[in-house]
């Protein structure tokens, strides 16, 4: 395993083919393709390998605002302010079935651990979850009072959380459907929710320049930050759960350290707004975009560990320990064994891996497969249902012409 090493975050690669401001990044799980949409109502694979040309996938009718991969990286999700959600199998062919999902703009999209749900966001207030395969509507969650901006599964699939501009983050229980809890110290539009990848916390950013951290068994505040001079649009937890990099309206990216309760990095890149921030499944990159119409990746460096196995045995925060620095209500959940290397950490027993690896990737392969063969099985429905819409058309237009010349 390699050493933990501390460069700096070095911008790796840059990309252009957007032709107005990016609004959306998300990683494939083996890290090969990168996905961006753009208020140019485009989805953009970008491929990791250098001099591979990038997938244009154009039928979105207007922006596009959100962009997941599905767990298995064989999926792909979109939402617009056309008001509908695509899935799109990302490779040349770009097919993609397309549903209307709400009845105003789609802010967000997520598919659940297992990829099997989906969870989506939008301007009509509501959270709506659904069945990824032949997207069946399954329920609604509707206690916001104004626009949802964002909506996420916990990592272990039990529970939603959601951001608004009514200026809370409510989180859900998604067996119930009931809210359990609203959090309200944010005093302005929440833009932008997720999970730690315990499961433990959430941290939201908002239109008042803050980020927040709660604790959702206790629903305490454990951390406050305000270090952007604009709004905070987005935020991604490093798969560690370490570290947390926000972007904001102030063109910056800035890395906390949240076990220090620290500012460690500020980022300067985009001319313009930074929209959107994602690091990849493994943690060691990390992408960006801006109103100025650029995706950049960016190498971590600051925490360059193989994080593979240490995120298959996800340690639930314990103890809280107060930090104390130059910023405010900085506190914090500390993993077990914070001080020890994280090869130490690596060589506990991993009680979650029990099948030998060969068996797990072929099933990972399996699930993936049959999520591609399912997708175009949807596919195919579609295009028999225009078919058949076209040919009762057809019989139609037949009938009346013969009706007229009929004497």
């Amino acid at each position: 395993m390699a050493a933990p090493c501390s460069e700096d975050p070095s911008l790796e690669r840059h990309f252009k083919g957007h032709r107005d401001a990016v609004t959306c990044v998300d990683f494939s799980l083996n890290m090969k393709q990168l996905a961006s949409g753009s208020m140019d109502s485009c989805l953009m694979i970008w491929h990791m390998k250098p001099q591979s040309r990038a997938y244009r996938f154009t039928g979105h009718k207007d922006a596009i605002t959100c962009v997941n991969f599905s767990p298995s990286g064989h999926l792909l999700a979109s939402g617009s302010r056309d008001k509908t959600v695509r899935i799109w199998v990302p490779n040349v062919k770009g097919e993609s079935t397309v549903f209307r999902a709400h009845t105003a703009t789609v802010r967000s999209v997520h598919f659940c651990s297992d990829g099997q749900s989906l969870v989506t966001a939008s301007d009509d207030k509501t959270v709506k979850v659904w069945s990824t395969h032949r997207q069946r509507f399954l329920f609604s969650l509707s206690q916001h009072i104004n626009w949802v901006r964002c909506a996420k599964f916990s990592p272990d699939g039990r529970l939603i959380v959601s951001a608004s501009d009514d200026k809370t983050v409510k989180l859900w229980d998604k067996t119930s459907r009931e809210c359990i809890y609203s959090y309200c110290e944010h005093g302005s539009f929440v833009t932008y929710v997720d999970f730690h990848p315990s499961g433990t916390c959430i941290a939201a950013a908002g239109m008042d320049n803050t980020v927040k951290v709660w604790d959702v068994r206790t629903h305490r505040l454990l951390q406050h930050y305000q270090l952007h001079s604009a709004a905070v649009n987005a935020l991604s937890f490093h798969p560690s759960g370490n570290y947390l990099i926000t972007a904001s309206s102030d063109s910056t990216l800035k890395i906390l350290d949240l076990m220090e309760g620290r500012l460690l990095y500020t980022l300067h890149g985009h001319q313009g707004p930074a929209t959107t921030v994602a690091f990849s499944r493994t943690g060691e990159y990390f992408a960006s975009g801006g109103s100025d119409e650029q995706v950049m990746v960016w190498k971590s460096n600051f925490d360059n560990v193989d994080y593979g196995e240490v995120i298959k045995v996800q340690r639930p925060p314990a103890t809280l320990a107060t930090s104390t620095g130059n910023l405010p209500e900085v506190d914090f959940p500390i993993p077990p064994g914070r001080g020890r290397s994280l090869e130490s950490v690596q060589s506990q027993p991993q009680e979650s891996i029990s099948m030998p690896q060969t068996l797990t990737s072929t099933l990972e392969h399996i699930v993936g497969q049959l999520d591609v063969l399912t997708q175009t099985v949807s596919i195919l429905e579609q295009r028999l249902t225009l078919t058949e819409d076209k040919l009762k058309q057809c019989l139609e237009n037949q009938q009346l012409i013969m009706q007229r010349a009929t004497p």
